[in-house]
């Protein structure tokens, strides 16, 4: 599903993912009882985005008469926040809740919350997914497992081949890669775009700064959980003041109206695009089919999001609750969720299988997304997630859109960045 972004993550689509049909998936009784005297089940999964969970959930209620999903997807921060109040109350929390990466450090802490999956059996699951994957969600005594993953983001860019032809640039993925090997290049390559053509180059400042800001080896945090924003967030910072200052910015808010009604208007021609934005351009802008096309990012790699599936201990059926999200991260539904909306799954044996390494996206111009996304996936190691992770990316978000609003100066900008950043560690 996407992996979230704040505005970047926001929506992010994030998926689950899966194969066979785990046994024993129907009638059982669950722990701390059923909601319903005649056996039946409700199961209550927050989440964001679009996690591929329609057709999924069809599927399992057929298979599993007596258990009923009830997807409630919200907005990305609130759902985080909500879930953290519902942990304080002590009820109140869904019997699934999905977690973002960025957040995922200040969930953890909290393991007493959240049912041990170690002791539903899921050790076993350890050696199918990504090392640091695996270790995201986990305690930090390795005593406690409250997530199975379920996406990773991996990264490259998405853009419009009809409005790189227009502005006379090259279309060919392979051609596009070459035009940006570094994120110096490619702000030379939107300034080319908007000379020819007055037309904005990218879709917001801070979907530049999340994803440079991603191929640093630190982000906002250390381990110590420090704050450091040099020299990570102040390299990002600058690429993404200076892409803004020279007018390649469309200034939208990620999945708001306007953001979305972009994607069909032409607003903007390229952005990041980590494996769960697939998802997202095809159900929001199903008439462009066949004019995106995927290239690499600039500077080569970084991830984007990822989530996690746990199960609060607050719940009322913790056992049915777990065999769904067992179900989810099977083969079976973990191919079918990428195919479906893009998400990359978290278990790295699967992109060898021919359903994914050789699939081929259709909306994209036939891109090779099998091929694409696990190449970014491999050999990733992803920064360290402080505690406040969250909302200190949003407070130097919203700094950014002030330069973009013209009510900030850039010169000005950066000792705001450290000023609005203190005070969201501080929080």
């Amino acid at each position: 599903m996407r992996r979230s972004w704040t505005h970047w993550a926001r929506a992010v689509a994030v998926g689950a993912v899966s194969l066979a049909m785990v046994a024993a998936c129907s009638g059982r009784s669950t722990t701390g009882g059923s909601d319903a005297a005649d056996g039946q089940v409700t199961l209550k999964i927050n989440f964001w985005g679009d996690f591929g969970l329609q057709d999924l959930k069809t599927k399992y209620e057929s298979a599993n008469p007596n258990v009923k999903i009830q997807l409630n997807s919200g907005e990305y921060n609130a759902q985080h926040e909500d879930l953290q109040k519902k942990l304080i109350a002590g009820n109140g929390a869904p019997d699934i809740a999905a977690i973002d990466e960025g957040f995922m450090v200040q969930f953890r802490g909290q393991a007493d919350k959240f049912v041990n999956l170690l002791d539903k059996g899921a050790a076993s699951y350890e050696s199918k997914y990504l090392p640091w994957k695996w270790k995201q969600s986990l305690s930090a005594d390795g005593k406690t497992q409250i997530g199975l993953g379920t996406d990773v983001g991996g990264l490259a860019m998405c853009y419009r081949t009809d409005l790189f032809k227009a502005a006379g640039l090259p279309t060919a993925r392979d051609q596009v890669s070459a035009l940006w090997p570094t994120w110096d290049k490619f702000v030379e390559v939107g300034q080319q775009y908007t000379a020819k053509t007055n037309k904005k180059f990218v879709d917001a400042g801070t979907n530049l700064f999340n994803p440079i800001l991603a191929q640093q080896q630190v982000g906002f945090y250390n381990e110590q959980d420090q704050l450091q924003l040099e020299p990570g967030p102040k390299v990002a910072f600058d690429y993404t003041v200076k892409a803004v200052q020279s007018g390649l910015s469309a200034n939208l808010v990620s999945f708001q109206a306007d953001w979305d009604k972009g994607f069909t208007s032409g607003a903007f021609a390229v952005l990041a695009c980590p494996a769960w934005m697939l998802g997202h351009i095809k159900q929001t802008a199903p008439g462009t089919e066949g004019k995106w096309d995927i290239a690499t990012v600039p500077g080569g790699g970084g991830n984007w999001g990822g989530s996690f599936l746990t199960v609060p201990k607050q719940g009322k059926n913790v056992d049915e609750a777990y065999k769904f999200v067992e179900w989810l991260v099977q083969p079976e539904q973990q191919i079918e969720i990428f195919k479906k909306v893009g998400n990359l799954p978290s278990q790295p044996a699967l992109y060898s299988d021919p359903a994914i390494a050789d699939f081929k996206n259709p909306f994209f111009n036939d891109a090779p997304v099998g091929q694409i996304f696990p190449k970014m996936a491999q050999g990733l190691t992803p920064q360290y997630f402080g505690k406040k992770h969250g909302p200190t990316r949003v407070a130097v978000e919203n700094v950014i859109r002030r330069v973009e609003n013209k009510t900030l100066k850039p010169d000005a900008a950066w000792g705001e960045v450290v000023k609005e950043a203190e005070k969201a560690a501080r929080s």
